[in-house]
């Protein structure tokens, strides 16, 4: 169950999800029971009936920025640019609520370059808005350093003309009549505090509506961060999974939450878990007598099967990529086996797949 090729399936390139359900809620979930290994299929606004009173949602509040621009060399050739590196949130949270990133100013940034030939160190950039980048550093897998310089900033050129950085997968071009679309759906409602490069998926299936039934139903929600970087993309290299390096990303998990999650296990009830990055979160702030700490830190822990989870009971979660990090973590949730039967279910069943595709809900 370690090595690789034990994570990889087939799956039909018309199941990719290219854009989001006509409503946030309406896509499908595929329900995986691990104690009688069996599977049920359902619709997403059905959740409410599937939880149980007690039981405390947790979700992740990390606000995507639209880090990804287009550019020119001196030379006239385009360039792409994913910038992976911003101001995040943590002492000064309500000034970035809303994307009210920092607006003027030069910045050196870790960015994802594209472009027919690599620029050399010390190119010129330039980008829309009079901001302008000098090459400071090649680094391995496509990344540099770019320092940006200009009157209005990279940042303020981000929120006003970055587009969304979805995952190649998903076909968009410099201008794609789907960016608006893209800017609205690739964030979760509960989107709060700016930092990601890629959205916290599972949450994209979440409506005001459906969080005010699941409160009715007695299932609370608390929210953490974890901002989502380039790191948990990055493509496993290892034959053995558990050689594989995750990249390091900032969470906060507040006082508030901690306690709540703590009266939750303490009355026995359920910590149900959105997404695999509230999973690591939680699970990187576990204490050893099974409490969880708040607080900020950094974590870079990598779930594979044989890992014990301390606090997550249930786990919402999308399908993920074939010899991925994220297929890693739930197949440890879940058994691998059980994972690879409820996605050949999936794929019978046309489930869509990937960041804008269906859920599962794993219990």
């Amino acid at each position: 169950m370690y090595e690789i090729e034990a994570y990889n399936y087939d799956l039909p390139q018309d199941l990719i999800a290219q854009v989001p359900a006509p409503k946030r809620d309406h896509s499908k979930l595929l329900v995986v029971e691990r104690s009688s290994a069996s599977f049920s299929d359902n619709q997403f606004f059905d959740l409410p009936s599937m939880l149980q009173p007690g039981d405390l949602l947790v979700v992740n509040n990390t606000k995507v920025v639209p880090a990804r621009i287009f550019g020119h060399k001196e030379s006239g050739g385009r360039v792409e640019i994913l910038v992976l590196e911003h101001p995040d949130s943590r002492n000064d949270r309500d000034s970035r609520k809303n994307g009210d990133l920092k607006k003027e100013g030069s910045a050196t940034r870790l960015c994802l370059l594209r472009s027919s030939r690599r620029p050399k160190r010390g190119s010129l950039l330039f980008f829309d808005s009079g901001v302008s980048g000098e090459v400071k550093a090649l680094l391995d897998d496509g990344l540099v350093r770019i320092s940006f310089k200009g009157d209005r900033g990279i940042d303020a050129l981000l929120v006003e003309k970055g587009f969304m950085p979805l995952p190649p997968y998903i076909k968009r071009g410099e201008k794609s009549a789907l960016s608006d679309l893209d800017r609205e759906r690739y964030q979760t409602v509960y989107s709060e505090r700016v930092g990601a490069v890629a959205a916290p998926t599972a949450g994209l299936h979440f409506t005001t509506d459906l969080l005010k039934r699941l409160r009715t139903r007695g299932v609370s929600t608390v929210s953490l961060t974890l901002h989502v970087g380039h790191g948990t993309f990055r493509p496993v290299k290892t034959k053995d999974v558990r050689q594989h390096r995750l990249g390091h990303e900032y969470y906060l998990i507040g006082p508030e939450t901690a306690a709540q999650i703590n009266e939750t296990k303490k009355n026995g009830g359920r910590v149900v878990a959105v997404g695999t990055t509230v999973v690591r979160a939680l699970e990187s702030a576990s204490a050893t007598d099974g409490s969880l700490l708040p607080g900020a830190g950094k974590t870079d822990l990598l779930i594979t099967p044989g890992f014990v989870f301390n606090m997550v009971d249930v786990l919402i979660t999308n399908f993920h990529l074939p010899k991925s990090s994220l297929l890693f973590l739930v197949s440890a949730f879940a058994g691998l086996d059980l994972i690879k039967r409820a996605y050949e279910r999936a794929v019978e069943k046309r489930y869509r797949f990937y960041s804008y595709g269906d859920a599962m809900l794993i219990v």
